[in-house]
């Protein structure tokens, strides 16, 4: 009786499909959480912004507002533009377009303050499930 050494070749091809399905279900939901975090991260980028432009209300400096004078970079590591703007009513926008994976690449995503002094985030050209929890 011969007795065997290793793996036939029926078992490493079984193997070999079992790791294409899983990557094959992996791959894409890792795509879509590296666009979430990257979605994420441009929130971010801009957020302090607000302080900025809070600041600017409070001094009479409205006139003043880009996104240099509430002290945003342009461009950041994950917007390609940032523009901030504040109305003579008191409203403003912050606003960025976004870099990095081809799910996000180009979509606007915003900061905007009505005239009572709210915060709202807006990025309607993004799927939902990328859309940070806080932004319509």
């Amino acid at each position: 009786m011969q007795r065997s050494n290793g793996f036939t070749l029926i078992e490493l091809m079984i193997v070999v499909a079992i790791i294409a399905v899983l990557a094959a279900i992996a791959i894409p939901a890792y795509q879509g959480y590296v666009a979430k975090t990257q979605v994420t991260a441009a929130l971010a980028e801009i957020a302090p912004g607000k302080n900025g432009v809070e600041s600017a209300l409070a001094t009479g400096n409205a006139s003043l507002v880009d996104a240099a004078y509430v002290g945003l970079a342009t461009p950041t590591s994950h917007c390609s533009t940032v523009v901030a703007s504040l109305a003579a009513d008191g409203s403003a926008q912050i606003s960025c377009v976004v870099v990095g994976n081809p799910q996000v690449v180009g979509a606007s995503l915003s900061l905007n303050r009505d005239a009572g002094g709210q915060w709202s985030c807006e990025a309607p050209s993004l799927a939902e499930r990328i859309r940070p929890r806080n932004c319509n």
